[in-house]
């Protein structure tokens, strides 16, 4: 899934094309939600910080899979919040499960 503010960018054919080529789904979030878009950017923030700005990277392959790796191992797993009474996402979904997987 590839998140985005409803810029022209994802909307365009060229993205789409490209989205379809590689069987990613386009997400967008809704009008005038900031909350979105915060979410989003501090995410993005902390890719770039701890893994794509660490090192060159030879392959996409490689970023890639350093990529899913920080995201599984650390974002996941030892990322505490504090609007989570200091819960890693992984704990907190645990504790409280999300509607979605209460209705299945």
């Amino acid at each position: 899934m590839v998140h985005s503010d409803r810029g022209s960018q994802l909307r365009a054919k060229k993205t789409q094309k490209a989205l379809n080529r590689h069987e990613l789904i386009g997400s967008m979030g809704r009008v005038a939600s900031s909350a979105d878009n915060a979410a989003m950017e501090s995410f993005f923030a902390l890719l770039q910080k701890n893994v794509l700005d660490r090192r060159p990277w030879a392959t996409r392959g490689e970023l890639r899979m350093a990529i899913v790796t920080w995201m599984e191992r650390t974002y996941h797993r030892r990322r505490r919040q504090r609007s989570r009474s200091m819960l890693t996402p992984i704990e907190y979904e645990i504790i409280n499960p999300t509607q979605l997987t209460q209705a299945a």
